[in-house]
């Protein structure tokens, strides 16, 4: 009898203390699970932007039946991205940085060694912003975000959020309130190149965009375009027109106008004569620059008081640095002798005006803003042969199949790449 008495006492004790054991493990259990939740980012499931049910090589050979198919979407089925889902996408970063494929990018010797900047200025659209960056995006590559202070609070939590998912893409330091053709829009790009400078990334070209612009190259092919420059500056430099020197003869202020808009307008007082006798050529706000330029600018107290002069032009951006690379001793230096370079010489940027078509180049197929074209489908394979780097307009609200098919081209034009290179290629 006492061998039993003593089980069943050693049982009175064990069992109790086993409950006890279990109940403290099962808790445990809980709060570790419970932490891992915490710390993990939400999940969340990504939706970018809308895919349109379209046949991109067909409106590539502009076939008729895929480009009135093109048409119809643009006019009755056109789908609205909107800031805030980007800032859902990005709240999770390891999640959009594998859904959008920017850990999927073959990164050769050559575009290692040849890093590029890019100043973005930017208002509105944050996932056409996304589209672009990823369009040109290496993990060699250094990108600078201005956006416009008056932007809507959606956009703003939008480019925040893609800013701080990609370690090579930030937002700049000092942003700027900006008004159409005021000093604002030049200081905007001023402020991106002061922060890029600084980078520890030692790129070697620098090329501004806004937010409508586009690219028609890949990235392997923008560093052999621009290996071959050799340290030139590429941007059109014009001898100004007479109506274009009125843009900086007179005194220029911001004003609200009837339609309570504030731009910049022009008085009667005249102005006095640019300092240190600097010739005045016009161009367009598009650039590429060379790093020992913009380092050149960056010190240089002529540049200084050149933008000091400036302030008060309507669009000085349109003639700052179409003056500055034709003064003598700057880097990449474009004799003042040296005849025009027009926007169509200089393959910065590919912009239709409104009343050089059909002379110049074919007829808009989208629509037009300030008589710029607002690009269309069926403008692709002209897009893509005319041998510039980027094009400007594109709007997913004018025309969504030009920017997704441009989007799929230059696609395939990285996949061949890929395939001919893999064994070479440093996946970021």
């Amino acid at each position: 009898m006492m061998p039993r008495c003593s089980l069943l006492k050693l049982k009175r004790k064990f069992i109790p203390s086993l409950l006890s054991l279990l109940t403290l493990c099962f808790l445990l259990f809980i709060n570790v699970r419970r932490s891992i939740h915490e710390s993990s980012p939400p999940t969340v499931d990504i939706q970018p932007f809308h895919k349109y049910n379209i046949n991109c090589l067909a409106i590539y050979d502009l076939d008729p039946v895929e480009v009135d198919k093109a048409l119809i979407i643009r006019e009755n089925q056109l789908v609205e991205d909107t800031d805030e889902s980007l800032s859902v996408a990005t709240s999770n970063c390891p999640l959009f940085i594998k859904t959008r494929g920017y850990d999927d990018v073959c990164v050769s010797e050559e575009e290692k060694d040849f890093p590029i900047a890019y100043s973005l200025v930017v208002h509105k659209y944050a996932w056409m912003v996304e589209r672009l960056i990823k369009a040109i995006y290496s993990p060699a590559n250094i990108y600078c975000i201005h956006y416009d202070e008056k932007s809507s609070a959606e956009f703003i939590s939008a480019i925040k959020g893609l800013a701080s998912c990609l370690p090579n893409v930030f937002i700049t330091s000092k942003l700027e309130t900006v008004y159409y053709a005021s000093i604002s829009r030049l200081k905007a790009d001023l402020n991106c190149l002061s922060d890029l400078l600084r980078s520890e990334i030692k790129w070697k070209y620098v090329i501004n965009l806004c937010g409508q612009d586009f690219p028609l190259r890949t990235n392997i092919e923008l560093v052999s375009k621009l290996k071959k420059l050799n340290g030139a500056n590429m941007l059109e430099t014009c001898r100004p027109t007479d109506s274009k020197k009125e843009r900086f003869a007179f005194h220029h202020e911001l004003r609200d106008n009837t339609g309570n808009v504030t731009q910049q307008e022009a008085t009667e007082e005249l102005k006095s004569p640019p300092p240190h006798g600097i010739e005045i050529f016009t161009g367009s706000a598009y650039f590429v620059l060379s790093r020992d330029f913009i380092v050149y600018m960056n010190s240089s107290p002529v540049v200084k008081d050149f933008l000091d002069w400036s302030e008060d032009t309507y669009s000085p951006d349109e003639h700052f640095w179409a003056t500055l690379v034709r003064m003598p001793g700057v880097p990449g230096e474009v004799p003042r002798s040296h005849p025009d370079i027009t926007d169509l010489m200089s393959k910065t940027r590919l912009v239709k005006w409104e009343y050089l078509e059909g002379e110049m180049y074919p007829l808009c197929t989208g629509t037009h803003k300030r008589s710029v074209c607002i690009f269309g489908a069926a403008e692709l394979h002209w897009l893509l042969n005319c041998g510039h780097w980027f094009a400007n307009k594109f709007d997913p609200k004018v025309d969504p199949v030009a920017v997704q098919c441009l989007e799929e081209k230059l696609m395939e034009r990285k996949k061949f790449f890929q395939s001919t290179v893999t064994s070479l290629c440093r996946w970021g």
